[in-house]
């Protein structure tokens, strides 16, 4: 266990977030936190790196974790002249060779000496990925990593992602509000609203309940896509994501 959570309560301003959170985040694995807007997912990832501390309830981290943190936005001055490279060396200066190494795994490998300002969304988020991955975190967090892209940028993004946990063999922790990637792409799901409504392999999720009340008919969808997609053979099922990416 790298990260866990147990009994966690956050409260801010004298509002109740988070109760009664147990989590756990296991090396290898990827996790995706799913729930609707309010329901504490941003503060949970906070509280788990150790931004937020508990009002209740404990936080306990590996000896030597390393986070990588991709977060939700982030906003540069566009009249700023930046470059990548430039960008990926604040606050300290990083040797050549570990930028590098990170923008070829976060797939952004001729990223290097562009301007930020002339980045694509897509592009973007994988500079983002690769400043987070210079540190070779034992954990990546993504807070609502593909939030703006279109569907074929969201596919190759998340394609990234399950490269990156090959290659690193470290922890995915992602909030995401896609349901049908979440499906596709999450060796565990997690269900939240204030506290954990229920948690396991997506198909479990899917049918639970709990997660059916908070999102109603539109995890049929979900549902089926998983289904579709883990029913096909495993050649099919290449070319499928094959297809996404190029597209």
């Amino acid at each position: 266990m790298l990260i866990t959570a147990e009994g966690l309560a956050i409260k801010l301003g004298g509002k109740t977030i988070l109760h009664h959170v147990d989590l756990t985040v296991n090396r290898g694995e990827i996790i995706t936190i799913v729930g609707p807007n309010g329901s504490g997912k941003s503060t949970l990832l906070r509280a788990l790196v150790g931004a937020l501390a508990p009002s209740s309830g404990r936080v306990t981290k590996a000896a030597g974790l390393k986070i990588g943190y991709v977060p939700q936005k982030l906003q540069i001055d566009p009249t700023l002249p930046l470059t990548v490279n430039r960008f990926l060396n604040l606050p300290k200066r990083v040797a050549r060779v570990a930028t590098q190494n990170a923008l070829e795994q976060a797939g952004a490998a001729q990223l290097g000496n562009r301007q930020m300002s002339d980045l694509s969304g897509g592009q973007f988020q994988r500079v983002l990925l690769a400043r987070a991955l210079l540190s070779t975190p034992d954990v990546l967090i993504l807070d609502e990593p593909t939030q703006g892209l279109d569907q074929p940028g969201s596919a190759a993004f998340y394609q990234q992602i399950e490269q990156v946990r090959r290659d690193l063999n470290c922890a995915v922790l992602m909030v995401s509000h896609e349901l049908h990637v979440v499906m596709a792409a999450s060796d565990r799901v997690v269900c939240l609203n204030g506290h954990v409504c229920c948690e396991g392999a997506p198909e479990h999720v899917a049918s639970a309940p709990e997660y059916r009340a908070l999102f109603g008919t539109g995890t049929g969808g979900a549902l089926a896509l998983y289904r579709h997609d883990h029913n096909h053979s495993h050649d099919h099922h290449d070319h499928h994501h094959d297809h996404e990416a190029a597209e």
